[in-house]
């Protein structure tokens, strides 16, 4: 059947085109007429072709998949135009040579199976070629073990600096001279001058030239990590992935050394006849202590207990959250004390900087200590602390913190408080809101850490009698039964612990009522009040009474601390009567210079 057979078979059957379309029904009703006219398509000639042309258009495919699942070359229609012709001809068509299948009368636009852009077969090639083969990207190093090396532009802007400071010393810069390049070049504190030079004066030749500072800063890519970084690497000894107390010793003696805040010591004639005969690393002596010690004819203070020690238990307390005395980068990082030295470095008046270095916090602390301790031993018993802040903790808590529950003593002594364990005491019972408190009174700080690790199972220490990781009521009732018993002797109004227990519940609002746990403690600012409800009586009264002034004062700088509010009341109290006791010493030097000389 040729086209213009087709076309008068068209053109002849327009009247059947023009009936009206059959109904539902019709197929049911004349399924024996589709049968026949079913039967009459699979005679024509054309449908037999166009069956083997699907067949072997089958056997075609299922070759190229086999030769791609092998990796045999292909050959397929379309790479060549020989092959092509050859495949053309061997396959049989439905239509005559030279003829193009009817266009369908649906658009193409509306087609979902067609799509708008169409390729011609010439650019398609192979089937295959159709998917793209994955690029291979390659990720830049994004982790570098000894630092990611500078660039050349930023290598030469320090060899610039290095250059303008290296200059006129030919040999090298000595030790006073490095100042300038820890500032400006590396651009750490000023104070950390003396522990760099020695880091790489690595000889102990005095000098530092051009090319050593190179090597160590430079060559080593310490320039492109963070200031954490930077310091941790300066402070810490080879061959140790933490840092130690004794690792700051260096840096508060170049803070002595350096600082204008701290002139005033070096002006004291006591301060420099007793520092010469000490070791350099007990610095930054109490004026206050001096004349107390040469009152007491004993050097013993004054030779153990100096501020530099004092910083140094602070930066511990604060940073060293595992409690094992080991100082880790990630802890650095975490912690403020970065930004302290930074700030210290800016301030002339070191009693402003309140973290770690204020002199004022030293001189509380350590007036403390000396008050307590009535036998100048350097030690601090129980029978000592019962005293502290005029007998306002409870026996049952002191019990608790002398069987080295909240943390093990340094002192060798049994049954006695060092200078350190004090300090930690202190800080942790004037901020008892502060994370690092709520860990001594309530968690299990550990001195190694495979055991500080294992402390995550977060057993409270000082007032979880059972440790079981909560506090029950019972627990609470405990401490709270010496409590009422001191409240009926100093004749106060007997608070019952039905409404205290009330109270607590309704301050820290914890996921259970039946108990409290430490996530309760650290999500709620007001625990620290808790604590002082069960073992401190004057707080507890405090707090009853909400003392005007002190909410002024928090009212007045929310960033200033329990810590720092009580230490800037006792240093005025301390300094008033040191100003008493002065005067009354001037006034009986004036009395016996007006005796008669017979």
């Amino acid at each position: 059947m040729d086209f213009n057979e087709v076309e008068d078979v068209a053109s002849s059957d327009a009247e059947l085109l023009k009936r009206q379309e059959p109904s539902p029904l019709a197929p049911i009703m004349n399924s024996q007429l589709f049968e026949e006219l079913f039967e009459q398509w699979l005679s024509l000639p054309e449908t037999g072709q166009l069956a083997i042309f699907v067949g072997l258009m089958r056997v075609q495919v299922r070759s190229l998949i086999d030769d791609a699942k092998t990796g045999a070359p292909i050959n397929a229609p379309g790479n060549s135009s020989n092959v092509n012709a050859a495949g053309s001809n061997s396959l049989p068509s439905m239509f005559p040579a030279g003829s193009t299948p009817p266009l369908s009368p649906r658009s193409s636009s509306s087609s979902p199976h067609i799509s708008k852009q169409r390729t011609s077969p010439s650019s398609l090639g192979s089937p295959l070629n159709l998917v793209h083969e994955p690029v291979l990207k390659v990720i830049p190093q994004f982790y570098f073990q000894n630092g990611r090396p500078p660039t050349n532009e930023l290598k030469q802007q320090y060899i610039s600096r290095m250059d303008h400071l290296f200059d006129n010393c030919l040999g090298g810069l000595h030790a006073d001279e490095f100042k300038l390049v820890t500032k400006e070049v590396c651009g750490v504190p000023s104070f950390f001058s003396s522990a760099l030079f020695r880091k790489i004066d690595i000889e102990n030749t005095g000098i530092v030239t051009r090319d050593a500072f190179t090597r160590y800063w430079i060559d080593s890519n310490i320039l492109t990590m963070d200031t954490a970084t930077q310091i941790y690497i300066i402070l810490k000894q080879p061959g140790y992935e933490y840092l130690t107390q004794v690792d700051f010793k260096p840096l508060l003696r170049g803070l002595l050394d350096t600082h204008p805040g701290l002139e005033f010591l070096h002006s004291s004639p006591e301060f420099q006849e007793r520092y010469g005969m000490f070791l350099i690393n007990y610095i930054l002596y109490s004026y206050y202590l001096v004349a107390a010690l040469i009152q007491h004819n004993s050097l013993a203070f004054f030779q153990r207990f100096p501020i530099s020690e004092t910083v140094i238990y602070r930066i511990f307390y604060y940073n060293n959250r595992s409690g094992n005395g080991r100082l880790t980068l990630r802890e650095l990082k975490q912690g403020n004390l970065i930004a302290a030295m930074q700030h210290v470095d800016k301030e002339e008046d070191i009693n402003k900087v309140l973290r770690y270095f204020s002199y004022e916090h030293f001189y509380v602390i350590y007036c403390k200590f000396w008050e307590l301790d009535t036998d100048r031993d350097c030690m601090i018993d129980k029978e000592n602390l019962i005293n502290y802040g005029n007998h306002a903790l409870t026996c049952r808590i002191i019990d608790r913190i002398y069987s080295q529950v909240p943390r093990k003593f340094t002192s060798k002594a049994e049954g006695k408080m060092s200078y350190e364990d004090f300090v930690y005491f202190i800080l942790s019972e004037e901020d008892k809101s502060s994370e690092p408190s709520i860990d001594y009174w309530l968690c299990a700080i550990l001195l190694s850490s495979l055991e500080a690790f294992s402390s995550l199972n977060k057993q409270f220490k000082c007032i979880d009698l059972d440790g079981n990781g909560v506090l029950t009521p019972n627990e609470l009732q405990y401490f709270y039964e010496e409590q009422l018993h001191r409240m009926e002797c100093l004749s106060q109004e007997r608070v019952s612990f039905e409404d205290i227990l009330c109270q607590i519940i309704d301050m820290i609002a914890p996921e259970k009522k039946d108990c409290i746990t430490i996530r309760d403690l650290k999500r709620c600012k007001l625990s620290g009040y808790v604590f002082n409800i069960l073992f401190n009586l004057s707080k507890f009264f405090a707090f009853e009474s909400r003392d005007p002034l002190l909410i002024r004062q928090q009212r007045e700088d929310p960033s200033l601390t329990e810590w720092d509010l009580f230490a800037h009341r006792e240093y005025i109290r301390l300094s008033m009567e040191e100003d008493v006791e002065d005067a009354n010493e001037s006034a009986e030097v004036w009395e016996g210079s007006l005796e008669a000389p017979f």
